[in-house]
């Protein structure tokens, strides 16, 4: 270990220490240790409300992607002092306004400050002692944390009720296509011997999340250029209105004619996996042709360099 000047201390290597990787670690629990009832608290919500399901996965993947690119990241080590301090702050500050909810914030809002403190934590410790190239090396994984922060009132309430209005205009498509009468109200359907409203639990916001996150990992694992991992993002929206109409048409048509049960059966409870692959292959096949548009620019970059060295 060498000193490269007087705030980084620099080391180079191709994995972490024990003892970095055990300050890493108490630093991380650190939040949950001093903020027990807000830990207790925050899996009981996980566990009662899908629309948080994501949040004990989000790290598990951030750690695996570290992981695996564990050679780059931890190439070049530096103690990163001040702007670790910086974030250790700031997340210690969120913890503790959540722990006093002075403001008598709901379960999500309070859970959304609790996480979102113990996320800018982690990059703080993590910036502290493995130091800024790192997180650069690291941006991604790091970043990708947010995803496990909740959606805070009333942006939530927003977003279910742009996806209602949105699913529902996408399923009046559909059943304009199928050539049903209805009357429409609004989220509400008037079918022959059927009404249907589009509530917020056919709003598909679990589903959208999903495909987010999923859209965000994919273009991250498998493609280079930003605007081909923005378009990949932002296709996720309408994918998203479009199964979740296709969805609540689908469900109606079948009620109508053949059992009127499936407004109650499990492919209404259960059935939000079968549509989500099937949101899922569309957007596999745009991944598909924006890696192959990639690739065949890289080739043709490539193409007059490799011309002149078979010349020379």
């Amino acid at each position: 270990m060498q000193v490269s000047n007087k705030n980084a201390i620099r080391t180079r290597a191709d994995s972490v220490s024990p003892i970095l990787a055990l300050c890493f670690a108490v630093l991380c629990l650190l939040p949950f240790a001093v903020s027990w009832d807000l830990t207790r608290a925050l899996f009981t919500l996980v566990f009662s409300n899908d629309t948080f399901s994501q949040i004990p996965l989000i790290p598990l993947v951030s750690m695996y992607l570290i992981y695996s690119n564990r050679k780059i990241i931890f190439a070049d080590i530096t103690f990163g002092g001040a702007g670790g301090t910086a974030f250790l702050v700031t997340g210690l500050m969120f913890v503790v306004l959540a722990r006093l909810n002075m403001g008598r914030l709901g379960p999500t809002n309070w859970a959304s400050l609790f996480v979102l403190g113990v996320v800018v934590i982690w990059m703080g410790a993590f910036v502290l002692l493995f130091g800024v190239r790192a997180f650069r090396s690291a941006c991604f994984p790091l970043l990708f944390l947010l995803f496990a922060v909740p959606i805070p009132e009333p942006i939530l309430s927003h977003l279910i009720s742009f996806l209602q209005k949105g699913s529902a205009n996408v399923a009046e498509v559909f059943l304009n296509l199928a050539g049903v009468p209805y009357l429409r109200r609004d989220l509400v359907f008037d079918l022959p011997g059927i009404s249907i409203r589009v509530a917020e639990e056919c709003s598909g916001i679990r589903s959208t999340l999903a495909l987010l996150i999923t859209a965000a990992l994919a273009s991250y694992l498998f493609l280079r250029t930003g605007w081909r991992r923005m378009l990949l993002i932002f296709v996720v929206v309408p994918m998203a209105l479009i199964k979740n109409g296709l969805r609540i048409a689908g469900l109606t048509l079948l009620s109508i004619y053949v059992n009127p049960g499936f407004l109650t059966g499990n492919l209404h409870r259960r059935g939000g996996i079968v549509f989500f692959m099937i949101a899922l292959v569309p957007m596999a096949v745009l991944l598909l042709l924006l890696e192959r548009g990639e690739r065949l620019g890289s080739a043709a970059a490539g193409a007059p360099e490799n011309f002149v060295r078979e010349q020379a």
